[in-house]
């Protein structure tokens, strides 16, 4: 019996969408970057992105547990001596919600280009709505 190893000719994704209102970040992520790597099909080559399509809304009502609201901090860093900046949770969902599913999912999946790749077909949006109607995409 041979090993079944998957090619990327062979792969077809498909599209769903997750809507974050009232879920918790950590466990809401590790569900989307395990679809995006392709864990959940039987077909899983860790070589191969075997991945799908994921479009999540509502990215603004995510929740978090315990203190971390008031805890978290995003570090950015443009290089200069000195000039490194800490925004909080709460401005970052004001500014930008969305990156902070794509922060969490980012750092679950491995840091090589085949992730880069996956990474990009991770679509957040911070309201109700998205434009992938197109692409028909079934619930997680």
């Amino acid at each position: 019996m041979k090993t079944f190893l998957a090619k990327k000719e062979d792969v077809q994704p498909k599209w769903f969408v997750v809507d974050a209102s009232g879920q918790v970040l950590g466990r809401l992520a590790v569900r989307i970057a395990n679809v995006l790597r392709g864990r959940n099909k039987p077909t899983y080559t860790p070589h191969v992105d075997t991945g799908d399509f994921v479009v999540v809304i509502n990215a603004d009502k995510v929740v978090l547990t315990g203190k971390k609201e008031e805890q978290n901090e995003y570090m950015f860093f443009n290089g200069y001596v000195g000039r490194e900046r800490y925004r909080s949770l709460p401005e970052m969902r004001q500014k930008h919600p969305e990156f902070i599913i794509e922060h969490a999912v980012k750092g679950m999946l491995p840091k090589n280009r085949l992730a880069r790749k996956m990474f990009t077909k991770l679509k957040v949006y911070a309201g109700a709505s998205h434009p992938h109607e197109a692409q028909n995409p079934q619930p997680l």
